[in-house]
């Protein structure tokens, strides 16, 4: 017996019992999405390996060890699956000149890709709604991506489950003379530093305070801050959000070992995170990244962005036991006989153009058994066709969900009558 190829471990499928739980996300956000006057763009899973390595960082762990990398074998280019969208659609801005028509605020959504164990919560195919302003340099767009988010929480029913954490990474300066504060005290407790924390010691040290070892944590706990080091003008600027966002009643905790995985960032970094989903708790991340768009390549200019994991968040909200509602049919029709069958299509065709949510029966049966298809279905009627409802061009509506007399009714007014009741 051939065996059955199964999906790849971390690489999941979709069922349709789970997918109405997306097709909702989806829709809430792009409805989200569109009233703050945020345009989707649409961009490749495919990207250079170089624009990642550019973006993120050659030090860090996606790039050295997530990243799905291979070579194209008809002109030998290194391409990679990509990890994270705001590196693509900043290249992609770059590339069609969008920027010479002003400030853009878009927002992406789809999957990424990371070669990392998988457990609950990470994935190495997971999705991600991407939002990105650029060409906007205050603290005014920090603080619209995060109350953004905090309506957006409101519609999915998760808003007291999740909790906003923010940080600044100041300004390259700032981040200098912190780094070398920070080597400077690591370097006095090298016995006691992991082996990712040598390997990091003089090329991101910033990242050895994201460790998730607890053996690393005193030392983590006591290292200098980073807070203590800003320039005035990042100062200025994390202040100006903090007050922005008191003013907008958005609650706040500020992390100052608040790290990106990325080493893009600059000035204010935030997260949403929430104690529901054990280890992975972070459903919501961004912050501003104004050295990006000249890193890739282009004219100097400010940006800020966020990405949410799509899964943790669906996660998010059947713990919370929030109600996700099935698009079921309004209407499964049944037929039997010759004429019956002939009519079945009109009827079905007629109610599908007036907007109805209309199932055919297919493959036969007695009308019981297609009663039983009806109702298994989910549909709020069951549409009954019999050779005399077809030669007199009417249909018989019978309600499945609730107690009501079936009606026979013409098929031109049944459309208004499925609406009404």
């Amino acid at each position: 017996m051939t065996r059955i190829i199964q999906a790849i471990r971390g690489m999941n499928d979709i069922l349709p019992d789970q997918a109405h739980h997306w097709e909702f996300f989806e829709q809430t956000v792009h409805e989200w999405m569109a009233a703050c006057g945020y345009r989707n763009i649409r961009l490749p899973i495919v990207e250079q390996t170089d624009l990642f390595v550019r973006s993120i960082g050659a030090v860090t762990d996606i790039v050295e060890k997530e990243m799905y990398t291979f070579q194209d074998h008809l002109n030998g280019d290194s391409l990679t699956l990509r990890p994270e969208g705001t590196a693509s659609c900043v290249r992609a801005v770059l590339e069609h000149n969008l920027l010479y028509a002003g400030p853009q605020r878009l927002y992406y959504s789809g999957p990424m890709f990371r070669h990392e164990r998988p457990q609950k919560g990470r994935y190495r195919q997971f999705h991600q709604v991407g939002v990105e302003a650029l060409g906007y340099a205050g603290p005014d767009i920090d603080t619209e991506h995060i109350v953004m988010c905090a309506g957006l929480w409101e519609k999915l029913g998760i808003a007291d489950d999740v909790r906003l954490e923010i940080g600044t990474l100041g300004s390259v300066e700032s981040r200098t003379l912190h780094r070398a504060r920070l080597i400077s005290y690591l370097q006095q407790h090298l016995g006691k530093l992991d082996d990712d924390a040598h390997r990091r010691l003089h090329s991101n040290p910033l990242r050895i305070l994201d460790s998730k070892n607890p053996e690393m944590q005193q030392i983590i706990d006591g290292a200098p801050r980073l807070l203590d080091d800003l320039d005035e003008d990042s100062l200025k600027h994390f202040e100006e959000l903090q007050r922005a966002l008191r003013s907008q009643g958005v609650d706040f905790e500020i992390n100052p070992r608040l790290v990106r995985g990325l080493d893009y960032y600059n000035r204010t970094v935030f997260e949403w995170v929430t104690d529901r989903l054990g280890a992975q708790g972070t459903v919501c991340a961004g912050g501003r990244y104004d050295g990006l768009v000249e890193q890739i390549g282009g004219k100097p200019a400010p940006a800020c962005g966020f990405a949410m994991g799509v899964e943790r968040l669906l996660a998010l909200m059947l713990e919370c036991g929030k109600d996700i509602p099935h698009a079921a049919a309004d209407v499964y029709v049944v037929h039997q006989g010759e004429a019956a069958t002939g009519f079945a299509w009109e009827a079905v065709r007629y109610l599908r153009a007036a907007g109805l949510k209309a199932i055919l029966h297919c493959g036969g049966g007695s009308f019981k058994a297609q009663m039983k298809k009806a109702d298994a279905s989910g549909a709020r009627f069951a549409v009954i066709i019999g050779d005399d409802e077809a030669h007199a061009a009417e249909i018989s509506i019978k309600p499945l969900r609730e107690a009501a007399e079936q009606v026979r009714v013409g098929l031109a007014a049944a459309a208004d009558l499925l609406k009404r009741i």
